[in-house]
């Protein structure tokens, strides 16, 4: 532990970042994936898909982590580390990381592809679709806990953080 963070601090940003690494890997499956679907490849189009399930449930655990401190705690120590001075921006959230935007535009770009799966991989992107509830249930439960049911987020002050979560939940879902 370092002598500027507390052990709270190191968790929630220790757990965020095994959440972006998963969520890298995540987007190189999701092209591998896209890319042996078009080489008619479905052995290692479903093994990528798999493999994008496996990171999917993973970045969701570490998201239930990340969580894993106390909410007087959070609101105390960890939620002002998120606000200036500590970040330049007034509404920080990882909706600007590189990250969220590569997958957003990959997601849309195998939309056409989700909704024409061969047979063969339909019962796997079931488990996949399965596996982004889970996450998004795992940011969720997370939001809550922290007063996201009460208050807006950093990012979206106006309504509560659980319903801009379940708005996103929503359009996502659809890809």
């Amino acid at each position: 532990m370092s002598q500027q963070e507390s052990q709270p601090q190191e968790i929630w940003k220790g757990f965020h970042w095994s959440f972006f690494i998963n969520i890298q890997g995540l987007i190189i499956c999701l092209r591998r994936f896209e890319l042996k679907l078009m080489e008619g490849d479905l052995e290692q189009a479903q093994l990528e898909l798999k493999t994008a399930t496996k990171l999917m449930l993973a970045s969701g655990a570490a998201m239930q982590l990340a969580g894993s401190i106390n909410p007087q705690t959070y609101a105390d120590e960890v939620r002002p580390s998120m606000m200036p001075p500590d970040v330049k921006s007034h509404d920080f959230s990882g909706l600007m990381s590189w990250e969220h935007a590569v997958l957003i535009k990959l997601w849309k770009q195998l939309r056409c592809h989700f909704c024409n799966l061969p047979i063969e991989l339909q019962s796997q992107h079931q488990e996949f679709v399965d596996a982004y509830l889970h996450l998004a249930h795992s940011h969720r439960s997370v939001c809550e806990k922290f007063g996201g049911d009460e208050a807006g987020s950093l990012r979206f002050e106006g309504g509560t953080a659980v319903n801009v979560l379940d708005a996103f939940t929503h359009s996502r879902y659809r890809f």
